[in-house]
């Protein structure tokens, strides 16, 4: 997808972008970087320039921390047609997470200078990412909560049940390491988790793949 046209479009189906005028919609694909990205490749880290507001047209993107000892906590996956490293774009500083591709993938930047002039001077695009802005951080609040407030048992029945209404998890092939790493916990912890879980009939795992076999069970485990 490389014709403006055809790019305005695509922008115009996304959430930042919806309801943008013609004109507006030209102005941002004119200004649009292209970038592919193969399985494993390190799109940016942590404390570096930000490029701007990142678009994933195919593929699966982790955001991911690492603590001092180098282990690795994902915070977030992104798949088909979800922006990720909003904060550059809105503030122009560092990337405050790093990024890695988990399979081949389109990508999009827009970069920050054009995204800001975009909030400067059109009002309902700035309260666009306003609405936006606020989902993310309701989101991160429930993660915090997750963390703090709720069993390992209980945290990954929720991720579970991410991987049935959230497409990009849904197409990773969600394994123990992952979840590790998303619930900040051990492969052990997480495989105590499953095994509980597993023995109520909700769901079945075996090393490679994790099966939801009764969502309402899940769910229930999952106290939602």
């Amino acid at each position: 997808m490389s014709a403006p046209s055809s790019l305005a479009a695509y922008l115009s189906g996304l959430g930042y972008f919806a309801g943008c005028a013609p004109d507006t919609l030209a102005y941002i694909a004119a200004s649009v970087i292209m970038r592919p990205a193969a399985a494993g490749e390190i799109l940016f880290l942590e404390g570096a320039a930000g490029a701007g507001l990142w678009i994933v047209q195919t593929g699966r993107v982790k955001i991911y921390k690492l603590n001092p000892q180098g282990q690795e906590h994902i915070l977030r996956i992104f798949g088909d047609n979800d922006t990720f490293n909003d904060i550059p774009a809105f503030d122009g500083g560092p990337n405050p997470v790093n990024a890695a591709a988990l399979s081949e993938a389109a990508l999009l930047v827009i970069p920050t200078e054009v995204f800001q002039h975009l909030m400067r001077t059109d009002s309902a695009f700035a309260m666009r990412v306003i609405a936006m802005l606020s989902r993310r951080v309701r989101g991160l609040v429930q993660q915090i909560e997750d963390l703090t407030l709720y069993s390992v048992t209980v945290r990954v029945a929720r991720l579970l049940l991410n991987q049935v209404d959230d497409p990009a998890l849904s197409g990773t092939g969600v394994t123990r390491a992952a979840l590790a790493a998303h619930l900040a916990t051990t492969p052990q912890t997480i495989s105590t988790a499953l095994r509980e879980i597993e023995l109520t009939g909700a769901i079945e795992f075996d090393r490679h793949q994790i099966r939801i076999l009764k969502e309402d069970l899940l769910r229930s485990i999952a106290m939602l």
